[in-house]
């Protein structure tokens, strides 16, 4: 299963409510049921749920815990605040304008010491895409910004939640989408160099000795980025007068 957050980092264990804010078709939501977590999925494109939900109520049925993804966004989540141990929004910040306000209600739903990573794409990568053609910012539901680590951090910490530690994730992507853009992004499905390393990275995700050479492609080249942090027990930090 190719996952953007290590779930053994984040700490994902038996007996923690789950947050997938923006979850797509629930990887992270599969991953964090097996580990014994009870989960919910939340994301604007109800299409990319329909299957996978299923799939998911079914498993957690089995499993005696529940699972489930509803339609919603991440400016108005549907619960009350502190329900969750662990929040994970992985690829969503680059695509809304007030990326602290999103935090902040992330934060709301946090509990005290909660976990949380949040993922964005690796502004190198980016950059990279954005000489390549314009399309990949302007196609409906692109990027809207090229994020710094650093902005995600600050908003975090404005949240209330302290930064562990970052990681890196999906090196085989970036040469995937610098492909894309350079086949002219809305026709890029046509290439057969495009279809061929699809077909490449798919296979990819069932090698472990893949697994191992992306893993060393993250130190050079990766897609994203991944923040890890930890809520603050008495809330975000005042800044001074």
């Amino acid at each position: 299963m190719l996952l953007t957050v290590d779930l053994e980092r984040l700490d994902v264990r038996p007996g923690h409510r789950l947050l997938d804010a923006g979850c797509g078709e629930g990887r992270h939501c599969f991953g964090a049921l097996a580990r014994g977590a009870t989960v919910v999925g939340l994301d604007l494109d109800f299409e990319s749920m329909r299957a996978p939900s299923k799939n998911l109520r079914r498993q957690g049925r089995e499993q005696g815990r529940m699972a489930a993804m509803l339609q919603g966004d991440a400016f108005h989540l549907p619960f009350a605040s502190e329900s969750f141990d662990r929040i994970i929004c992985s690829e969503v910040m680059e695509h809304v304008h007030d990326y602290r306000a999103a935090i902040r209600e992330l934060a709301r739903v946090a509990k005290p010491g909660a976990r949380v990573a949040v993922t964005i794409p690796t502004a190198t990568s980016e950059h990279l895409y954005l000489r390549l053609g314009d399309e990949y910012f302007e196609s409906p539901g692109g990027h809207i910004r090229i994020f710094r680590p650093r902005d995600l951090a600050e908003g975090l910490a404005a949240a209330g939640f302290d930064t562990l530690g970052c990681g890196f994730a999906h090196g085989f992507h970036t040469p995937y989408w610098v492909l894309r853009s350079a086949m002219h992004l809305p026709d890029a499905d046509r290439s057969r160099l495009v279809r061929g390393y699809r077909a490449f990275l798919i296979r990819a995700t069932a090698s472990r000795w893949m697994d191992r050479l992306e893993g060393l492609l993250n130190f050079v080249c990766p897609k994203s980025i991944i923040l890890y942090g930890e809520k603050r027990l008495h809330g975000p930090a005042v800044a001074a007068a």
